[in-house]
């Protein structure tokens, strides 16, 4: 199981001690002993998660779907504190019942989201005023970016940030304490602000 290593640093900055879960969608009984959950980004969503055929250029990873699927509605029952980067909030929008691009490019007419493999881009991004991403974002403009697909229905989330070209930044679920997606890759910045929003609503639980 690999993690990038810029997570786990992000969370034991912020005050957490990071735990690694390996794909397992036996049971969620992990999170009985978890005070925050934090989807991390990596391989496409599997479209049939959200009725969709396969696009020839999604390289999905089911074990991963089924795993974090499953671990992730125990901790929303339980209102434990999620946040999910990049393909977590694709999860986090699938999970709500909605549904992806699966190649933003053709939806935005450019690669700037993902401007080679391996490179990051960035972009300008803007909040929903009162919400949550606002209140944990307040000042950030800009953010870095890789990903080539996109939330295109948010299902029961609210949608709290915007790329300039209107791709989707940000959800939300307004009616528990701590459910926030971001499309970029906090744990890359110098000031991982949604990671160290996670942890402070984590330890709010203890």
């Amino acid at each position: 199981m690999l993690v990038p290593e810029a997570y786990t640093r992000a969370v034991t900055a912020a005050g957490g001690r990071a735990v690694v879960l390996p794909p397992d969608d036996v049971d969620a009984d992990v999170v009985a002993v978890l005070d925050g959950l934090l989807l991390a980004g990596g391989a496409d969503v599997g479209p049939g998660r959200y009725g969709q055929p396969a696009d020839p250029r999604t390289e999905d990873r089911p074990d991963r779907d089924a795993g974090e699927l499953t671990v992730l509605a125990a901790a929303l029952a339980a209102e434990v504190p999620v946040l999910g980067v990049c393909r977590g909030m694709q999860l986090l929008a699938v999970a709500y019942g909605g549904a992806l691009h699966q190649h933003l490019p053709d939806v935005v007419g450019h690669d700037a989201h993902r401007p080679a493999p391996g490179v990051y881009g960035a972009h300008a991004v803007r909040f929903a005023p009162g919400s949550l991403a606002a209140s944990v974002l307040a000042g950030v403009d800009q953010v870095n970016s890789y990903h080539h697909q996109a939330v295109a229905d948010p299902g029961r989330l609210t949608v709290t940030g915007w790329a300039g070209d209107g791709v989707v930044e940000a959800v939300e679920d307004p009616a528990l304490p701590f459910v926030l997606g971001v499309q970029w890759h906090p744990e890359n910045e110098s000031d991982p602000r949604p990671i160290t929003a996670l942890v402070r609503a984590a330890g709010q639980r203890v």
